[in-house]
């Protein structure tokens, strides 16, 4: 995406509709908000880039790591580290050595991902766009969105990787058994299973539904936000009120950013834990 404020001031809703498109294979339009059958070609390399970012960085720290005289980078890992183990340790005292390692990734990446949402929504599509334009495209037909977390897919897949992660707790702790009675007898007894599938059934969904939601529900509201600012760029007079307003949001949206990764990371340890409960029969 590549438009500057030109195309914004003759057509603002073009504008909005241009930044919210993804990079497709086909490349020739923006795919819509959801698609679970086309591959994000934008999506999917900002998130790559991250992963091997985070992962660089740790290798690196852990390749050089100095207990007595830590780096910058070393204490911020460290910090890291120390406040998600803590997370894990009251919410989950149980928890087997997957779990922390588990939650520091995500937190850390969905923190990234987020964090793309800081950048001048016009930086990185016109930077795209220059490139594609070297090769001979048109950089008005070249759609780049830079923030993961605002696109469903993303999001989904997170959370579906959590859920897998609830199911095979529920077994390893409960059995196939053991979770197959959470469905009978929870939460009304054994007098009322039609019910209690239901209402079990419904509940477990909720869990992946509510965490793939409410992360790009937030962070797609900002980014439209961080839109609808930049478009008060359609004069000089109106400069002001836009640098202004974009710092107000930009503050402000530097606390949804981190508070969004923890949310995702803590309830991640609270379903993990309350999977590895045992269950009751009534």
């Amino acid at each position: 995406m590549s438009e500057s404020n030109a195309p914004a001031i003759s057509s603002p809703v073009e504008y909005i509709q241009h930044h919210l498109g993804n990079m497709t294979l086909d490349g020739e339009r923006p795919a819509s908000l959801v698609d679970f059958s086309v591959f994000f070609v934008d999506t999917f390399l900002v998130s790559l880039i991250l992963a091997c970012l985070f992962g660089y960085a740790a290798w690196k720290v852990g390749k050089n790591i100095d207990p007595d005289n830590p780096t910058g980078l070393q204490n911020l890992l460290e910090t890291v580290v120390e406040f998600v183990n803590q997370q894990v340790k009251d919410i989950f005292p149980t928890a087997d050595k997957m779990i922390g390692p588990l939650a520091i990734t995500i937190f850390v990446w969905v923190l990234l991902m987020n964090t793309m949402d800081l950048i001048p929504v016009d930086l990185i599509p016109s930077l795209v766009g220059g490139v594609a334009g070297i090769f001979g495209y048109d950089p008005h037909h070249v759609y780049f969105k830079a923030v993961p977390t605002t696109n469903l897919d993303t999001t989904f897949a997170l959370a579906l990787l959590v859920f897998g992660l609830i199911i095979f707790y529920n077994i390893k702790n409960k059995g196939v058994v053991g979770y197959a009675k959470m469905f009978l007898f929870h939460p009304f007894g054994k007098w009322a299973i039609p019910v209690n599938i239901i209402m079990t059934t419904i509940e477990e969904i909720a869990k992946p539904v509510s965490l793939g939601l409410r992360l790009f529900g937030n962070m797609f509201a900002g980014e439209l936000l961080f839109l609808l600012i930049a478009l008060l760029a359609f004069s000089v007079w109106a400069m002001p009120a836009q640098i202004a307003l974009g710092t107000l949001w930009g503050i402000f949206h530097m606390l949804v950013v981190p508070l969004q990764a923890f949310i995702f990371m803590l309830l991640t340890i609270v379903y993990l834990g309350l999977a590895s409960q045992g269950v009751d029969e009534h």
